[in-house]
């Protein structure tokens, strides 16, 4: 197994785009990495999108970031109003922001959702994340849940107990308008993170895992 880690040879802030079509996806796809980067030596500068929220998901997304991102050196933090449920519907709008998002970011780092995944608006949003940054390393976070689309992921970051938990705990605590959905739990989160710790062989027993299509080492 080759190990490798994020950062720039120069010393300058590691630049990550964070892409998620609705407020609790990034958190429960990379929150672990993210708050694992953040807590490392190389400071980020992160661009944090949450594509789809109404008002009472926009709080929750904000007040999220503000946590999963609290120790990056530079933030900004955008929550998009796109309708829920119809991104290949409103394709055209959100690929018009996806256009006008590559203007202002050069990311050295982009996470977002995998592509197999059976959510529409989540293959919406990474198909255009592909379309987009061509020549970028992109990462492609998995999201647990009823439609079984879980699969075999190549790229690990192990994680220790502590920063995993702290995950969880977050999202428990700030999406609390999810707590009526039956999967919404600690105890599947945290057995996710236990299954990819396994497949990796994580000395802590946890990790998170993502899609990599393409890499340059």
């Amino acid at each position: 197994m080759v190990n490798f880690r994020f950062a720039n040879p120069s010393g300058s802030p590691l630049r990550v785009l964070c892409l998620g079509a609705h407020s609790d996806d990034l958190e429960i796809g990379c929150g672990g990495t993210i708050l694992k980067l953040t807590d490392g030596e190389t400071p980020l500068d992160v661009t944090w999108i949450v594509f789809s929220a109404n008002e009472v998901r926009r709080r929750e997304a904000t007040e999220s970031a503000d946590v999963f991102l609290g120790r990056a050196a530079n933030k900004e933090v955008l929550v998009k109003d796109f309708r829920d449920g119809f991104f290949p519907y409103i394709g055209g709008d959100i690929k018009e922001y996806f256009e006008a998002l590559k203007t202002r970011v050069s990311p050295d780092l982009i996470f977002t959702h995998y592509r197999h995944d059976l959510h529409q608006d989540h293959r919406v949003i990474s198909e255009l994340t592909w379309n987009t940054f061509r020549n970028h390393l992109i990462l492609e976070y998995e999201i647990p849940k009823y439609d079984g689309d879980m699969g075999s992921p190549n790229t690990f970051v192990q994680l220790d107990e502590p920063t995993s938990r702290r995950k969880i705990e977050t999202i428990l605590s700030t999406f609390q308008t999810q707590e009526n959905r039956h999967w919404f739990s600690e105890d599947l989160f945290l057995s996710l993170l236990r299954v990819r710790g396994m497949e990796c062989n994580a000395p802590s027993g946890y990790a998170e895992a993502f899609y990599c299509r393409k890499m340059v080492l």
